[in-house]
């Protein structure tokens, strides 16, 4: 009777009480309680899978159990991407360099993707890599000779290679060659050329085509002879150097541009070469603060590419886009791609140019999101915001939430003002489905129109598509 009469005792204290209610579910039942004055904290909810039925019942095979060890294999993974060690060993021509390139080949950024589906800018990226490389002498050559099928298209990322915004590789171009010296295998791509009016944005005037050439016959052979000079660099201690001064290592590149020019500088001006080429090898690389970016992304990709082919894993070791599509591949599903229409950014724009300007998401460049910077490094990179919009708390609070979507945390790459924890590493697939956060993604934003160029920066969502794509295809293949 006493254990009674206490429990109806508390019962009465309960409803006598003042009430603070949590609410885990709609809103609506919170804004009732609040009219009559209880205390009321409402907890963000939604259903599993966002409401989805398909992928609900997905979820529901996975709780059922898998045919494997995914936390063993994505272990692995994470593993193998944490123990990389990228490090800058030569620059080379795409020709000779990158695994079977051919001289009537054009790689492009993205999934796969042919001329008569091929957005704005990377359409004008391919009519400048034509004229470059002497296949056609105008914009309309180039054209028909890109829609004749005697030009090969396929992707960056079938090769090793990456390539910034519309991607385009042709066989004369310089090109960074970053060995995962853990591993062994090879990442590829070419050298950047700063921002605005340039090929990679699909712009291809006269001056574009020029300074690609200077770049090729000039700028390439003094890097390259400085670098031997030099000797081989470690781009994951660049790269953990420049997070802790303020870059992100995707589109703020300040630090680790002037840690590049650092190593070079004193080789250098050893060179036995001309003192007007050495100032304006020196200028370029000052002037052009994305410089980095194209050490940073080919540094990503060999450093994932490992994580590649495990049986059983859910880690994404690709995201990609080709400013039609959006494509993303996973670990455990091969080389298979799940696409989407790619999005449009959401962003800051240059004088003279607004949103309906804009080509949609474009670039092989997120690859420094699926390795750990980026992207998920905003909270090592406030200052990031005055270039692609926002405020320094979003900044920070894009890199929390990528925590629930990783598996890991780099034991190099870290961030300063979260106490120096590592970056977010290893995109798990499956927890993406489960909590619906996407990765977070900042990005250049080219003009619609081929030859215009760059006109803004901003951030970006990949469709949840290639994610519930994937995961059906994971289940299908793993489930009991």
């Amino acid at each position: 009777m006493s254990d009674k009469k206490s429990t109806t005792e508390k019962i009465n204290e309960l409803f006598t009480s003042e009430l603070k209610v949590i609410n885990l579910g709609l809103e609506t039942f919170a804004e009732t309680l609040q009219k009559e004055g209880v205390e009321t904290v409402q907890v963000q909810w939604k259903p599993p899978a966002g409401g989805d039925k398909k992928t609900a019942g997905l979820l529901n095979r996975l709780d059922a159990g898998l045919k494997v060890d995914v936390e063993t294999a994505n272990k692995e993974a994470v593993t193998r991407i944490l123990d990389a060690k990228p490090t800058l060993v030569g620059i080379g021509t795409a020709l000779n360099d990158i695994p079977g390139m051919r001289k009537n080949m054009i790689l492009h950024a993205g999934p796969p993707v042919q001329w008569e589906r091929m957005c704005g800018p990377m359409r004008g990226a391919v009519i400048g890599g034509l004229i470059y490389e002497g296949l056609a002498k105008n914009r309309e050559e180039a054209e028909e000779l890109a829609s004749s099928g005697e030009i090969t298209f396929e992707p960056c990322h079938h090769h090793s290679a990456v390539g910034p915004m519309a991607g385009v590789v042709t066989s004369s171009m310089p090109v960074w060659i970053i060995e995962n010296k853990s591993f062994g295998n090879r990442a590829y791509c070419t050298l950047n050329e700063g921002l605005g009016k340039v090929l990679r944005y699909g712009a291809f005037s006269n001056d574009v085509i020029d300074k690609l050439r200077w770049m090729e016959k000039e700028l390439a052979p003094v890097l390259s002879k400085a670098l031997e000079l030099r000797g081989e660099i470690d781009m994951k201690n660049l790269i953990a150097q420049a997070l802790q001064m303020g870059d992100e290592g995707h589109n703020r590149n300040r630090a680790g541009t002037s840690l590049l020019i650092r190593e070079l500088a004193p080789h250098l001006v050893m060179l036995d070469e001309e003192k007007e080429k050495i100032k304006k090898v020196l200028f370029f690389m000052h002037g052009n603060d994305h410089f980095f970016l194209n050490l940073s992304m080919p540094a990503m990709k060999c450093t994932v590419d490992t994580a590649a082919g495990i049986d059983g894993s859910s880690i994404v070791t690709v995201m990609a886009r080709n400013g039609t599509d959006f494509g993303i591949r996973v670990s455990g599903l091969g080389d298979r791609w799940f696409t989407a229409p790619a999005g449009m950014v959401d962003g800051l724009y240059l004088p003279g140019f607004k949103s309906e300007d804009a080509a949609p998401d474009i670039g092989d460049s997120v690859i420094t999101e699926t390795g750990g910077i980026g992207g998920f490094a905003m909270a090592a990179a406030p200052a990031i915001v005055q270039f692609v919009g926002g405020t320094p708390k979003d900044a920070l609070n894009y890199t929390l939430q990528m925590y629930e979507i990783t598996d890991g945390e780099n034991d190099i790459y870290k961030i300063p003002f979260l106490d120096f924890r590592g970056t977010p590493t290893g995109i798990n697939l499956l927890k993406i489905i489960e909590t619906g956060i996407l990765p977070a993604i900042n990005t250049g934003i080219a003009h619609k129109e081929p030859g215009v160029g760059m006109v803004g920066a901003g951030l970006v969502k990949p469709p949840l598509k290639c994610f519930t794509d994937a995961f059906e295809a994971f289940i299908t293949k793993y489930a009991r």
